[in-house]
């Protein structure tokens, strides 16, 4: 997603307070480029936010251990080379649709992917 028309700042601020709405913890912020910095490279901003439920995440690693590496979900923000923010995800759907999965786990996973995408979509328009 492109953030257009809202810093960086109030991008990830808007997604931390969505996330809060949604019931969905913020559990990790890794700021990349600021740890790029520190060994002495120059780095656009690159920062990453891992969110989770915990107990959809339980069921998942209970439905196929293998998701366990996927866990928790991450969203990027990624200035590119003009300086413009964009938020990026996995795309989920590979797993949702899959079709050894059962209707009941396709539904969790759908849940879990529109739940960031609304997440991002509050960051990439500053909505409070």
């Amino acid at each position: 997603a492109l953030v257009r028309g809202v810093s960086a700042d109030d991008a990830i601020e808007s997604m931390k307070l969505r996330a809060n709405i949604l019931n969905i913890k913020l559990v990790a912020e890794l700021p990349l480029s600021k740890q790029i910095k520190a060994m002495g490279e120059s780095s656009r901003r690159i920062e990453i936010y891992q969110f989770c439920d915990a107990l959809t995440a339980k069921r998942m690693v209970e439905y196929n251990m293998s998701f366990a590496a996927y866990l928790p979900c991450r969203i990027t923000l990624v200035e590119d080379e003009k300086g413009q923010a964009w938020l990026m995800t996995m795309n989920l759907d590979m797993f949702i649709n899959h079709p050894k999965f059962d209707v009941k786990f396709k539904q969790e996973a759908t849940r879990v992917r529109d739940t960031l995408l609304e997440i991002m979509r509050a960051g990439a328009k500053g909505d409070l």
